[in-house]
């Protein structure tokens, strides 16, 4: 990542989301395709760092 990028979240339900600024609070995430999906839209991917509270 290049210095000072940021990661913004808006998944509540995740325990890395800072749901004040909308912001993770892990430094780096691990995005991973999702099996089966061909759509060439965001659903093809998903957030593998993603914690549930």
């Amino acid at each position: 990542m290049e210095k000072d990028q940021k990661i913004n979240c808006t998944v509540s339900s995740c325990k890395y989301n800072n749901s004040q600024t909308q912001k993770c609070k892990l430094e780096s995430i691990i995005v991973t395709p999702v099996e089966g999906v061909d759509t060439q839209n965001p659903d093809e991917s998903m957030c593998s760092s993603y914690d549930n509270e």
